[in-house]
């Protein structure tokens, strides 16, 4: 009986033992769709983000390498840069001050002034009578337009050249010198320094073209009066001519009879 009760019981604990495995090993994994699918959602998205940071770091490194990594900058510099061209006076014996302020020059116009004929003043202008005066006093004025015109294009191509020789070219093969330099070390902020600087000669070069156009209008406008003032003179003798044409041919063949009638034989 003893043996007995000790094997019901040593039987009674493995049962036992046994359910209580049976229980543990008896759970199931609940899956849940929606919880899967933003899981899914949220790691393709932060692998999409993943490689578009990679990409954007490799652009990065691109832009960042200077084009003297990659070949030689020495190819895009201009050896035989044409000068500016200056007018040598020494050869000239009359015209030599005019040469000058076309290099350097004249604001004055004292070279131009020595060259063209001067206009005479005279006390009688002003007791002309008034269409006369008007008439005489346009063609004065165009004298004094062109020689306004002269002046200021001569000084404006002077100016040019005297500031090409000495500050441009010098600015422009420094930007040159600085834009082939093949080092390594220049960060992105020199680059645009560098672009700044040819902004500047740009800009420069603008505003002189604008003044030597300027000038050249200036001349155009002072040949348009002196082309008008011809045509009005040609048209007011036309309109003179008509107007008092047969008064006119009356009086000189008036003239011309008691001329031929009066003529004695010396």
């Amino acid at each position: 009986m003893r043996k007995m009760k000790i094997v019901w019981t040593a039987a009674l604990a493995c049962l036992l033992s046994g359910a209580g495995t049976a229980s543990v090993s008896a759970q199931f994994a609940v899956f849940d769709a929606a919880t899967t699918a933003r899981n899914q959602t949220t790691a393709a998205l932060k692998e999409l983000l993943y490689r578009l940071q990679v990409q954007q770091h490799d652009k990065l490194l691109d832009m960042a390498r200077r084009l003297s990594a990659l070949t030689n900058l020495r190819k895009y510099r201009l050896d035989d840069v044409p000068r500016w061209r200056t007018h040598g006076s020494a050869g000239f014996l009359f015209a030599s001050g005019y040469l000058d302020a076309l290099t350097s020059g004249d604001p004055a116009g004292a070279a131009y002034n020595r060259l063209v004929a001067a206009i005479e003043q005279s006390p009688r202008l002003a007791g002309l009578p008034l269409s006369a005066r008007r008439l005489l006093m346009s063609r004065l004025a165009n004298v004094d337009l062109a020689d306004a015109a002269a002046t200021a294009g001569i000084h404006a191509s002077g100016q040019s050249r005297l500031d090409g020789r000495r500050n441009e070219i010098e600015a422009i093969d420094a930007l040159e010198r600085d834009v082939i330099d093949p080092s390594l070390e220049q960060s992105t902020t020199a680059v645009l320094d560098k672009i700044s600087g040819a902004a500047v000669i740009g800009a420069r070069q603008r505003q002189e073209r604008i003044q030597l156009l300027t000038n050249v209008l200036e001349q155009l406008l002072a040949e348009g009066k002196l082309t008008r003032d011809a045509e009005a003179s040609v048209l007011n003798m036309q309109l003179t001519r008509w107007r008092d044409g047969r008064a006119a041919d009356e009086a000189f063949v008036a003239g011309s009879g008691d001329a031929l009638s009066t003529w004695r034989q010396p």
